[in-house]
């Protein structure tokens, strides 16, 4: 299980830092001498890759990363923002001082890694923040599926984890975050959670046009 886990983890951190990107393809026999595993490890880790949303297999073609349109996208965020903002309303005000200290260790762990531009801390200290943050409403079930949403997300993040500048903005809403929950502010931390989550949509859905081609937006 170690083996398969630090595939999934490698594989997962490979899309979500453009390393690789939406559509590629995702050979058996590539990652067989890469990993150096066995064939049904590999197989599974493709299966733990598509139930997270980063991996989908095609007819005929295999594995490729997931390529989620622009609407997914906007569709995917639309749900995101209804389930982070109504955890961030149900956690307690001022939050208690083992969630601050809580928070405060993690922040200071994703702020070193931002600064020393070590994407693999950034990345893994970025998910253990928001862990700890939409636990602390209560409600385990609204926390579950606010990690599921968020692990579709990471395929849609590889367009703006490696941008040096968003990853600063992340860590600022961090820090803003953990002020309003400390002071007791409900609307300063709605409003930030909800922005939080704008650029990476907004990195993504301008970059897929650029790939791709401008994608007409549906309303329906």
């Amino acid at each position: 299980m170690d083996g398969l886990s630090s595939i999934v983890d490698q594989l997962e951190e490979d899309i979500v830092f453009g390393r690789r990107r939406p559509r590629e393809r995702l050979v058996e026999e590539d990652l067989l001498t890469t990993f150096k595993a066995k064939k049904h490890v590999i197989r599974q880790a493709l299966v733990d890759l598509e139930q997270k949303g980063l991996v989908e297999r095609i007819r005929n073609k295999g594995a490729v990363v997931r390529d989620y349109s622009p609407d997914e996208v906007r569709h995917i965020f639309s749900v995101r923002r209804l389930l982070e903002g109504e955890a961030v309303r149900q956690i307690p005000l001022p939050a208690p001082p083992d969630v601050i200290k809580a928070l405060e260790d993690v922040y200071t762990e994703h702020a070193d890694a931002v600064e020393a531009g070590d994407l693999h801390r950034a990345f893994r200290s970025n998910i253990t923040f928001h862990q700890v943050l939409f636990a602390a409403c209560g409600n385990p079930y609204l926390a579950e599926a606010i990690e599921q949403f968020a692990f579709k997300s990471h395929a849609i993040r590889s367009y703006s984890l490696a941008n040096p500048e968003l990853l600063r903005n992340a860590r600022d809403h961090h820090r803003a975050l953990i002020d309003a929950m400390r002071d007791g502010d409900r609307e300063a931390l709605i409003d930030v959670t909800i922005r939080h989550l704008m650029p990476a949509e907004e990195a993504y859905i301008a970059a897929y046009e650029r790939f791709f081609g401008p994608a007409e937006r549906r309303t329906g």
